[in-house]
C-alpha cells in the first residue's frame, strides 16, 4: 500500500538501495570467510551503483579538485 499510493520512497531511490542489496549479496556469497557482523557496503560497490545510475540518467561528472578533496576529507561525520 505504501508504494502503490506513491507515499513511500520513489522507484528511483529503491532501484539504488536494491542494487546495493544484490551487490552486497554478491559480495558476501564471494567472501565466505566474513564473520556475522554489521558491515558497511564496500567504497566499491557503492562507487559502481553510483556510476551506472548516473550514467543510466545521462549524468557526467567530473573530479574533484583538490581543495574539494580536502574539504570533504575535513569532515569527521556525516560523508562516509
Amino acid at each position: 500500500m505504501n508504494l502503490a499510493s506513491a507515499e513511500g520512497h520513489p522507484s528511483e531511490v529503491m532501484d539504488l538501495s536494491f542494487s546495493n542489496q544484490a551487490l552486497c549479496i554478491k559480495h558476501i556469497a564471494k567472501n565466505p570467510r566474513m564473520t556475522p557482523h554489521v558491515y558497511s557496503v564496500p567504497k566499491s560497490i557503492d562507487e559502481q551503483v553510483s556510476n551506472l545510475k548516473l550514467t543510466g540518467i545521462g549524468v557526467k561528472i567530473d573530479e574533484m579538485t583538490s581543495e574539494q578533496k580536502k574539504y570533504m576529507s575535513s569532515w569527521e561525520v556525516g560523508t562516509e
